[in-house]
């Protein structure tokens, strides 16, 4: 998994990109060598630390009886890094450290500290990602780790299936609403409770509607550490809501926020997938108060959460002393005092119709007195108004002058939350079938990347090659039906007229 953090990383793959050809082969040679290595250290040990000038660590990692043990020390300029030293390796009957500082001294002649920088940058990166949540539904297992609320009696049920089109069942299975009209409530525990702060945050998951939804959610509810799940329902009080909601021709993605008790929902409108293939939807928060959302991996909205929520009081309001002036003229053209209206002006709107005669067999007596039918009058010009001039003493729409709001308080932490412990399913299906997989909750935008190349990526060229075939094998087989239908019906039709005619001759025999 740290190769694939390394290598999905936005720096490492656009470094190499750009690099020229004895540089890239040098570079690709040392960082698969690399990785290896660090792949074969814990580093998740408590000795190891960092400084901003001078980072020393020191790892170990016990497998069998050889230890293996890596001092780096790492000196840093600025604005980039100018000596990287790997010393002291030390492993009993192991060559392949020495082989690694061998590899990286032979590369560091190819390439420029700033290239070196960036790759130091994306291994720290790598190595210091935390990942506090993470199901992929891979065995029954789940059920253990997700809690089913017991709320109400009637919630529907979640069955393990990786739909119809898949690439490896195992992999590719999720949990998969299966009643009809139906409620659903299911949460899990993180191993651990965290805050956010300081920190950027990555929600994840993908959700396939296979059975073509009609109106239901698709999205999760991620809560504090001390939610009870036993009793979450609707109402249960969380910190983010996300994911798509359809019903009708209403598809959208939620990015609603719980800020100081309250529930905000995202301004902008952001469209979400309502096919029946696999979706991967992300949620990034960033500590600058910045957010991206992502479909399939793909940017499909950002900005400032300040900006995209009304989480905060507006920071002008409209002064409340200020008034319009009372000469103030907003009129932008007037009445045109010295137009004066035509004195054959006024006509009627409708008048009788002079072709029409009264009826032969028209008793007054009986039908009351006969009057001609009304018709428009073509000579009608009507309601006259004066022409309009510009208003010589027009100043412009008046504008409310505001001021500075004295409630407005800046937060530069409404992306940070102190607690976050647990993620659950709060829906509603009228038509079941949808299949929710690959949850990963990481403070690593990089993590988040590689559990997709992983998992999503894996199934979707496979998933939609598998159901265009199966429409195409429908469509045909339709098709089919459809011309052996018509064509049972016109030889139908042939022996209706056949047996007509045997008819007609039998009659005119007799």
């Amino acid at each position: 998994m740290l190769f694939m953090r390394l290598f999905h990383s936005h720096t490492l793959s656009s470094t190499f990109r750009s690099a020229r050809p004895t540089r890239d082969v040098a570079s690709r040679w040392f960082c698969t060598a690399l990785f290896r290595c660090v792949a074969s250290v814990d580093w998740s040990q408590p000795d190891v630390g960092q400084s901003t000038r001078r980072t020393s660590s020191r790892v170990s990692h016990a497998r069998d009886t050889s230890t293996y043990s890596v001092d780096a020390a790492v000196e840093l300029s600025t604005p980039s890094v100018s000596v990287l030293l790997l010393s002291g390796f030390r492993s009993p009957g192991i060559g392949f450290i020495r082989f690694c500082r061998a590899v990286f001294t032979t590369w560091c002649r190819f390439i420029g500290n700033e290239m070196k920088s960036l790759c130091l940058l994306a291994i720290v990166a790598a190595v210091t990602a935390e990942v506090y949540f993470k199901e992929e539904f891979n065995d029954a297992s789940w059920e253990k780790r997700w809690v089913q609320s017991k709320h109400k009696d009637d919630f529907g049920t979640f069955k393990l299936s990786a739909g119809k089109f898949f690439d490896v069942e195992s992999r590719d299975q999720g949990i998969k609403t299966s009643q009809d009209a139906k409620f659903y409530s299911r949460a899990a525990k993180f191993d651990k409770e965290f805050s956010n702060k300081g920190k950027t945050l990555v929600i994840q998951y993908t959700v396939k509607h296979e059975q073509g939804i009609d109106c239901g959610g698709g999205y999760v509810k991620v809560m504090r550490g001390d939610a009870d799940l036993a009793d979450f329902h609707g109402e249960t009080p969380y910190n983010v809501m996300f994911g798509p909601d359809i019903c009708g021709p209403t598809r959208r993605v939620h990015v609603i926020l719980n800020y100081k008790g309250e529930n905000k929902l995202i301004k902008k409108e952001i469209t979400c997938k309502s096919d029946e293939l696999t979706h991967l939807y992300t949620l990034i928060l960033n500590s600058d108060n910045t957010y991206e959302v992502k479909i399939d991996g793909e940017s499909a909205q950002t900005g400032s959460l300040e900006e995209d929520w009304d989480l905060l009081p507006a920071k002008k309001i409209k002064d409340p002393d200020a008034k319009k002036p009372e000469d103030w003229d907003e009129r932008e053209y007037i009445d045109d005092a010295e137009d004066v209206k035509p004195e054959d002006w006024e006509k009627p709107e409708h008048i009788p119709d002079p072709d029409a005669k009264k009826p032969e067999d028209w008793d007054d007596e009986m039908d009351g007195e006969w009057e001609p039918p009304m018709i428009d009058n073509p000579e009608y010009k009507g309601e006259w108004k004066p022409k309009q001039i510009k208003n010589p003493a027009y100043k412009g729409k008046w504008i409310h002058p505001e001021i500075e709001n004295p409630e407005y308080t800046p937060d530069d932490e409404l992306y940070a939350y102190d607690n976050w412990g647990a993620i659950g399913f709060d829906l509603w299906q009228v038509k079941s079938g949808t299949i929710f997989d690959n949850v990963i909750i990481t403070d690593s935008v990089e993590e988040a990347e590689a559990h997709a190349a992983e998992t999503f990526d894996k199934l979707k060229t496979v998933e939609k090659e598998k159901k265009e075939k199966a429409d195409e094998e429908t469509r045909k087989a339709e098709e089919e039906a459809r011309k052996k239908a018509e064509e049972e019906k016109e030889a139908k039709k042939d022996d209706d007229e056949e047996e007509e005619k045997e008819e007609e001759e039998g009659h005119d025999e007799l």
